[in-house]
């Protein structure tokens, strides 16, 4: 028994009997039904008799469903950045969180289309409570957060995803995906909770925080789709919020989001990576002594790269007109462009409550405030 059986991928040698186990159930059916559409389903079940590891689930089946997800659901994915990063060397990936199941998926097929290494990448356990969706997510090599666990637990946890971490980077030459935050940005706001930083940080041991983290190669990710096939699904939580009400999810709200998430139309999809932290955490290390004020700082970097790197597409510069009653950044985007986007919102919300409609509109357009935020700190800071 390893300590980290609990939250650990399947290892190898347990993917081709996890697979068989799972070879009737009637979710891997629609699965492979809508990867392989003209195939027979006694095809695909055979071909599962001849994989034996993760990376030959991942290049021969879940590659062709995320670009089955791309044709049938987006206009296409660009990405830029990623030519800067070596693809021998294994990168702490923390991202921006827009889609439970995409966000992770896209990035590791241009990572696997690319010959970089690919991700294990942190996922709740409170997404995989089907049996079906907890195997494929250890198939995909997922590793789990676990959830709701009283306050002596949680650290205990975190302890060991800390040290899980540290294991994949360090000793199992495996690239890590986690997102800046715990769950979907909501509101458009993309902001990285100190908490997960914290965590990171427990595997340290008694090296300095950001030389420690210099050897995790954090690289910011920015993940952008030009329509959210979540944003109505959104709106309850968002509204809950503003009316200071507790929020409650209903039974497979979950499961319900990421099938939107995932069949639902997004347009156009960019990802960028970032530049990886390195002489960021030196400039820390000199000026700041405090542990806590150190995470701050990381954290700070981190959203400015995730902020600056992120890609606008006209969907943000509509609803910031739309917001602000303004026409600034017409130039931006095209009277059908705006059309299209002034129609998705009188169809996905309740317009008879004008707040809902403003918290659509920020949803897009906060991306947008916050680059322009970002760029006028640091135009002040260099005065």
């Amino acid at each position: 028994m390893s300590k980290f059986d609990e939250i650990r991928p399947f290892y190898d040698h347990e993917v081709n009997e996890a697979l068989r186990g799972v070879a009737r159930d009637p979710m891997m059916k629609a699965l492979m039904s809508f990867t392989f559409p003209d195939v027979d389903k006694q095809v695909w079940r055979e071909q599962f008799k001849n994989i034996h590891s993760t990376s030959d689930f991942q290049h021969n089946f879940i590659a062709h469903t995320i670009r089955q997800i791309l044709a049938k659901s987006s206009e296409g994915l660009t990405t830029s950045g990623f030519d800067q990063l070596d693809k021998n060397t294994p990168y702490l990936f923390i991202s921006n969180h827009r889609d439970i199941v995409l966000d992770t998926s896209l990035l590791n097929l241009v990572l696997l289309e690319g010959g970089y290494i690919m991700t294990s990448s942190a996922i709740g356990d409170n997404l995989v409570q089907k049996t079906f969706l907890h195997v494929l997510a250890k198939l995909n090599r997922n590793f789990l957060v676990q959830r709701g666990l009283p306050i002596r637990e949680q650290l205990k946890s975190s302890q060991t995803m800390s040290e899980y971490i540290d294991q994949l980077l360090h000793h199992e030459n495996r690239s890590v995906w986690i997102a800046q935050r715990e769950g979907r940005t909501k509101d458009g706001n993309d902001a990285t909770q100190q908490g997960v930083l914290k965590m990171l940080a427990m595997a340290a041991g008694d090296m300095p925080l950001t030389d420690y983290f210099k050897t995790l190669q954090i690289v910011p990710i920015s993940i952008s789709y030009e329509y959210d096939p979540t944003d109505a699904l959104k709106m309850p939580q968002l509204l809950a919020k503003h009316r200071d009400e507790e929020y409650i999810k209903d039974e497979n709200e979950d499961f319900n989001t990421m099938l939107s998430g995932v069949l639902g139309q997004k347009k156009r999809i960019h990802i960028h990576a970032g530049k990886v932290l390195n002489t960021e955490l030196d400039d820390i290390a000199a000026h700041i002594d405090n542990k806590n004020k150190q995470l701050q700082a990381v954290a700070q970097i981190i959203d400015d790269s995730i902020i600056k790197n992120y890609k606008l597409w006209p969907t943000k510069f509509i609803a910031y007109d739309l917001l602000h009653n303004t026409n600034t950044y017409a130039s931006q985007y095209t009277e059908q462009e705006k059309q299209l986007f002034v129609r998705r919102l009188e169809m996905r919300i309740d317009l008879s409550e004008p707040v809902s409609k403003e918290h659509f509109l920020a949803m897009y357009a906060n991306p947008l405030i916050n680059k322009l935020k970002s760029e006028e700190k640091h135009s002040d800071d260099c005065l």
